[in-house]
């Protein structure tokens, strides 16, 4: 499966914008914003992908079920369970 992204690639410095008081609070608790920030950006990222995924082969999912739906699973008269 290929990467998310490029976990080598150099830092790049962003301008945001944030909640003062939840800026306030995290900073209080030590929080690492960038840390942060990456693990949230990965997630929805992958998210994201996923769902575009589905997307793009939604025509060919159907396809499959429809097609085991009417002839079963390749090797179901082996399953022993």
């Amino acid at each position: 499966m290929a990467e998310l992204y490029n976990v080598a690639a150099p830092k790049k410095a962003a301008n945001l914008s944030v909640n003062s008081d939840l800026l306030r609070k995290t900073r209080e608790l030590n929080i690492n914003l960038s840390a942060t920030l990456e693990r949230a950006l990965k997630e929805e990222l992958s998210k994201r992908q996923s769902e575009q995924w589905v997307e793009e082969n939604r025509a060919a999912i159907k396809s499959y079920n429809d097609f085991v739906g009417q002839h079963g699973c390749f090797g179901d008269e082996f399953r022993e369970f």
